[in-house]
């Protein structure tokens, strides 16, 4: 029989305490996409590959056309219940309607989850003040990373 004991494995000695942590401090830089076109399949592919719970959908500007911009964000349940219940020939720009929901970085870690309480949603899209672009993801697993193991 397999050994299933959870092995506790402790974070970084950087990570700051809940308390006083930033958004910056727990997000994941950087964000996987995809455009809006492609079917359910890439957009699954795209999650899998980078292993990641959420990915998300940018199309052109309709005011810079020189500049992407995100439509919404897809979660990794969204995909599976739309692929079971609507099949995977939609495309990601169907099943991501949603406005997203976003924050700048230097948001306190405790405003960033009652924002994600407030709307109902597992993922924050983190947008640079000066340029507005997206910078990273700030999902629950990464607030419950720093409430983990922050400094105490």
């Amino acid at each position: 029989m397999p050994n299933t004991e959870a092995r506790i494995v402790p974070g970084s000695y950087l990570m700051p305490s809940f308390r006083l942590a930033t958004v910056a401090d727990a997000m994941h830089p950087g964000i996987v996409c995809c455009p809006p076109d492609v079917s359910l399949i890439e957009a699954a592919r795209a999650m899998a590959t980078n292993h990641v719970h959420c990915i998300a959908v940018m199309g052109i500007s309709h005011d810079r056309p020189s500049e992407r911009f995100v439509w919404g964000l897809i979660s990794d349940l969204d995909l599976m219940r739309a692929c079971i219940r609507l099949g995977p020939e939609d495309t990601a720009g169907a099943l991501a309607l949603e406005p997203i929901v976003s924050v700048g970085p230097t948001m306190s870690l405790n405003q960033a989850g009652e924002l994600m309480l407030k709307h109902g949603v597992n993922h924050l899209v983190v947008i640079e003040p000066d340029t507005q672009r997206p910078v990273g993801i700030l999902s629950t697993l990464d607030i419950i990373g720093v409430v983990a193991w922050g400094e105490a």
